[in-house]
């Protein structure tokens, strides 16, 4: 019987840590790869999406779409 409670606490360790290292990096993915329509963003993408956020005001949008192109 000793065998299989080593055995189940080894494979609640390696579950434990592999659920640790799945939840990090979920968390922590930087966006920078490819959208959901597969192809990368754009500089012009981020800015939308910024101002869609309201990150940036009218003014600010404006400024940089014309710095961008």
């Amino acid at each position: 019987m000793m065998g299989f409670g080593m055995l189940f606490m080894g494979l609640f360790w390696i579950m434990l840590i592999v659920g640790a290292v799945w939840l990090a990096s979920s968390l922590f993915q930087t966006g920078r790869g490819p959208n959901v329509t597969g192809r990368a963003q754009t500089p012009r993408d981020i800015l939308d999406q910024r101002y869609a956020r309201g990150e940036i005001t009218r003014e600010q949008y404006e400024l940089m779409k014309r710095d961008l192109s």
